[in-house]
């Protein structure tokens, strides 16, 4: 591919002429406190009015990007990067591998099957067919024990809706069955159907996730959905999820409950012996406090992943019939590093920790004993490593910022790993280096981050760069390549990724430490982040940009409004903006957990404090913002969003744009690649002009990497 010349851009794009919004007079009292909510129309994301202001301020973004002579160029140079064929992790099963991979540019990845590893590879589903705009996603896919059909969930236009459908492996075409109204569910076999956890079909009356309830329900392939049997429901607690898995053998089915709508961040589970005349469900642990997952089973006992008395994680071995902590014996204690997970595969047990942010893999035998180190390819990170009891071979993809998703094959009895499949890249990746560094928050905790640039790099504050955070959630940012990225690191760009207090980096207890009241130690240890950046030489406020999405992209907006003068462009997608009534909307009553809330009166005290909707001053310059979110986003609502753009528009002091970018058929995320690559050229656009970066400076290198 000949890399298109970059025409220079020659000056700014005019400041936007925003649209009127108009403010309401809606005022509310939490405990005391007044606090007014001017866009509560913009809430309702489905009326006239909000579709034409939507309308209008895409009109207005697209005009201004429309102003950047280089973005169709920048948006052709993204495309090129991530063309190459890429394959997800296989998995083998009763002699079938099933895997996915995407050609290049393929709006969605095929599932493919074939026989053993060297057979013939076969078209299983590709959800390419199955919409015309590309928006239709196929999410688990599930093969019954006896390895004649698949089980596979459906969305449409990025919804967290699903549909679960069966295809007959012989045909490879679909049952009628067609299974509706799910949402937060596994499919678990169990001899002709499987358990699926899903809501009550909406009624003439208006549906609602916060006061409907979460059930589970049992399935049996060639039936109509109305025959499907309940299994589990709970009508005194309605916001409560409810989740089954089965173990392989299909002998026990674990019912999984979680209350994150009252707080509390763990599991209650409870088995049921599905060997036994009249199975009922029988309760494992009955409390919420912590962590449980049923990794496998051993006879009649279970192996099970659990931070009860272990925050970092521990393995133990309980009988299925246990009913008291003295019948729990621990197989692989907690260690100083998270676990992060656990897999079993061939009469072992793979526990992948976490050392400094990356992966490392230890395997012991089902009893614990016999450990070993798994030598893995680098410092990066590596999952996988589940597969069958018979297995002789496990699976495992390895990954850092500079190597691109490879698969291995690890052979069980020589412990060694040969490459399955790797990518052909049309750049070569080790022009870029990664080095991991520690800055000090506001209380002393020091705070991980990766820094990702071209070799050779000046620390002369000059350089572009681009920090991104989650900080929440018990999520861990963990080294990822993305072959876009390299269009903002080859033109000098510096791609930092900050581990923030909230996420597991470090295990519970790093997790706690920046949750509901404690929520502010995540925003101070992303402005420590920032500040080392700056003093040591890597940027400076004129050319540093923050990034985050969901969780992340409320990160971006505390960041915001509590040190503008930290950096210049802010790029918040999909945020949480709105702290007092996030739980009010759809599954969000579902964060309780992380954030509190504010019918709490000392939790809302925290929420207001650092809510972005309502931390917004007048009078203030805020830096360049580009808000981005969809308009079928059923997790976090797109009304976070519009709330916060019209209050920010508002309130912005100079001329530094405030633009929000809304996608259709889109929701929590890009729905398709064809609308990620357009939406990052836009964002990259925005990006580089604010801070000042015309790509045509690095043609040169661009055209090299490209060759």
């Amino acid at each position: 591919m000949t890399q298109p010349a970059f025409p220079a851009t020659p000056k700014l794009p005019l400041p936007p002429a925003y649209p009127e919004t108009v403010r309401g007079s809606q005022v509310d009292a939490y405990h005391g406190t007044s606090v007014a909510d001017p866009y509560r129309w913009l809430e309702d994301d489905r009326s006239p009015e909000t579709e034409a202001w939507v309308q209008a301020q895409n009109a207005v973004t697209y005009e201004w990007l429309d102003q950047i002579p280089w973005r169709s160029q920048l948006r052709d140079r993204i495309t090129h990067l991530v063309d190459y064929p890429r394959i997800g992790q296989p998995h083998e099963q009763a002699g079938l591998v099933f895997f996915a991979k995407n050609d290049g540019l393929q709006n969605q990845s095929v599932w493919y099957i074939q026989r053993g590893l060297h057979g013939d590879a076969h078209v299983l589903i590709d959800p390419n067919t199955l919409s015309e705009d590309g928006t239709t996603r196929v999410g688990l896919l599930s093969m019954n024990k006896a390895g004649t059909h698949v089980a596979y969930t459906v969305s449409h236009a990025g919804s967290d809706w699903q549909e679960i459908r069966i295809r007959a492996l012989d045909t490879r075409e679909d049952l009628r069955d067609v299974v509706q109204w799910v949402k937060v569910s596994g499919i678990a076999w169990w001899n002709e159907g499987f358990f699926y956890s899903r809501y009550p079909a909406p009624t003439e009356s208006a549906f609602s996730e916060m006061n409907d309830r979460h059930q589970v329900w049992y399935h049996t392939m060639g039936t109509a959905q109305s025959d499907d049997k309940l299994i589990f429901d709970d009508d005194v607690h309605p916001q409560r999820f409810h989740t089954v898995d089965t173990t392989d053998d299909e002998r026990f089915a674990i019912l999984y409950i979680s209350d994150r709508g009252q707080g509390k961040d763990g599991d209650a589970i409870s088995v049921m012996d599905l060997r036994t005349d009249s199975p009922v469900f029988t309760p494992l642990w009955a409390e919420f406090d912590d962590q449980f997952r049923v990794v496998d089973n051993v006879d009649d006992t279970l192996l099970v992943f659990s931070t009860r008395g272990a925050p970092n994680g521990c393995v133990l071995r309980v009988p299925a019939t246990a009913r008291s902590e003295a019948e729990w014996q621990v197989i692989v204690p907690e260690r100083a590093e998270p676990l992060q997970d656990v897999s079993t595969c061939g009469e072992r047990v793979f526990a992948h920790y976490l050392m400094n942010v990356t992966t490392t893999v230890r395997e012991f035998t089902l009893d614990g004993s016999d450990e070993r180190v798994v030598a893995l390819p680098g410092r990066g990170t590596a999952s996988g490593f589940s597969g069958e009891r018979g297995s002789t071979r496990a699976f495992y993809t390895f990954t850092s910022f500079t190597a691109p998703p490879t698969v291995y094959s690890y052979a069980l009895s020589t412990r060694e790993s040969t490459v399955f499949q790797a990518p052909e890249l049309s750049f070569d990746p080790t022009q870029f280096e990664t080095h991991q560094v520690f800055a000090t928050s506001r209380d002393g905790t020091r705070v991980p981050m990766f820094l990702v640039h071209q070799r050779g790099l000046k620390r002369d504050g000059q350089n572009a760069t681009l920090a991104y955070g989650y900080g929440g959630f018990n999520v861990t940012l963990l080294p990822a390549f993305s072959a876009a990225r390299v269009a903002f690191l080859e033109q000098g760009g510096v791609y930092v990724q900050m581990n923030l207090r909230g996420g597991g980096e470090y295990g519970e207890a790093w997790h706690r430490g920046g949750m509901k009241r404690a929520k502010q130690n995540v925003f101070d240890d992303a402005i420590a982040c920032l500040e080392w950046l700056i003093t040591n030489g890597y940027t400076s406020p004129a050319k540093l940009a923050v990034q985050g999405g969901s969780n992340g992209g409320l990160l971006v907006g505390a960041l915001m409004t509590q040190r503008p003068d930290l950096f210049r462009v802010a790029l918040p997608s999909v945020g949480v903006m709105d702290m007092l009534r996030f739980h009010k909307f759809t599954i969000g009553w579902n964060w309780i957990a992380d954030y509190g809330s504010s019918d709490d009166s000392q939790e809302f005290a925290a929420l207001h404090a650092y809510s972005p909707l309502h931390q917004l001053k007048e009078g203030t310059s805020y830096p360049a913002t580009l808000i981005t979110t969809g308009d079928h986003d059923d997790r976090v609502v797109p009304a976070h969003s519009f709330k916060f753009a019209a209050q920010l528009q508002h309130v912005q002091q100079g001329d530094a744009p405030v633009l929000i970018r809304v996608e259709t058929q889109s929701g929590h995320g890009s729905s398709s690649l064809s609308k990620g690559i357009a939406e990052l050229a836009d964002v990259f656009s925005f990006l580089f002009v604010n801070l000042g970066v015309t790509p045509r400076e690095s043609a040169s290198t661009m055209e090299r990497a490209s060759q």
